[in-house]
């Protein structure tokens, strides 16, 4: 099988780091968020195609420079073209049946899983669903009998919302799916294509381990922790000479000598925080630097951002060269 990642939209939540920096590319618990939902896959998948648009080419250098354990390829879109029109886009040559997967979903699920429910139920797809307090924001699947999908609506009124089951991102479909999806525009697959889907056999797959959109700044956070918590960040330990509790994933370069931690902070490569500074439940990328006696707290600073000696950042997000 292959898999077709869905790299997209302009992560206007999260400016101004991704007025310079693709959101996929921001470091969560020590590595990109895109390689997180990348670790999902399983091992024998045979290539990886990333569906690219904002910012492809630094998509692009990054996978090239950061070796994966499949064989990966991007396809940028001229445009932009929507989730169904990415799809389309770059879905020449896909396996049958293939993974979708969206770029930004934090999830635990095992995603062979998902596959062995498609080859059981022989309909054109299954979609993974997470159940969720608030379903507006998101498209919200109606379930009939073994959890085949009945009705889907995106983003609706909560009159509307005929369950708290989710499209949680993550995905397998039958190659035929890209054949329903219109050529030469943009298309939303939610609005235009997975309607359309449901009487030839769209099923869900109900995650029971967690679930986030990380694609705010407070979402971001909350996913650094729960991958912190599940272990995904790999053995954390405090920088060479710092204290405190951790967990902290240091990244290459990073160094924090005299400086003290609170949980679930990552430092990018390069970072430097020194000696009296304090920095807990937020993400420094490549290059910042945490002056003496500075707070960092619950914030997201961009590359190369400087937090001045005494002054204290608390929930906050700072774009590339900053200074606070």
């Amino acid at each position: 099988m292959k898999a077709l990642v869905l790299i997209g939209g302009f992560g206007t939540r999260l400016r101004p780091i991704t007025l310079t920096v693709p959101k996929q590319l921001i470091p969560l618990a020590g590595k990109p968020m895109l390689y997180h939902v990348l670790d999902l896959l399983p091992a024998d998948v045979d290539e990886v195609v990333l569906a690219t648009g904002y910012k492809a080419d630094l998509i692009d250098a990054y996978v090239r420079e950061h070796p994966l354990r499949w064989p990966v390829r991007t396809v940028p879109e001229a445009e932009p073209l929507g989730t169904g029109g990415g799809m389309k886009n770059a879905g020449s040559g896909m396996s049958d049946p293939f993974y979708l997967l969206n770029s930004d979903v934090i999830a635990s699920v095992e995603l062979a899983k998902v596959a062995d429910a498609h080859a059981a139920r022989g309909g054109v797809g299954v979609m993974t669903l997470a159940e969720v307090d608030d379903p507006r924001p998101y498209g919200v699947a109606a379930l009939g009998e073994n959890d085949r999908i009945t009705g889907f609506v995106e983003k609706p009124e909560p009159e509307r919302a005929p369950s708290r089951w989710i499209n949680a991102g993550l995905a397998v479909y039958a190659r035929e799916v890209l054949d329903a999806i219109p050529g030469g525009r943009p298309v939303s697959f939610e609005r235009e294509v997975v309607p359309g889907l449901l009487e030839r056999g769209l099923y869900g797959y109900r995650l029971t381990g967690y679930w986030d959109d990380a694609g705010t700044p407070e979402r971001l956070l909350r996913s650094q922790r729960l991958l912190f918590e599940d272990g995904r960040a790999g053995r954390s330990r405090l920088p060479a000479g710092a204290f405190g509790t951790g967990p902290v994933a240091a990244m290459a370069g990073a160094s924090a000598e005299g400086a003290s931690f609170g949980p679930h902070v990552t430092l990018g490569p390069g970072v430097r925080v020194e000696a009296g500074a304090h920095v807990e439940n937020s993400i420094l990328m490549e290059g910042t630097h945490v002056e003496r006696e500075a707070t960092v707290v619950g914030s997201i600073l961009g590359p190369h951002t400087r937090v001045r000696a005494g002054h204290r950042v608390a929930g906050q997000v700072l774009g590339e060269r900053a200074e606070a």
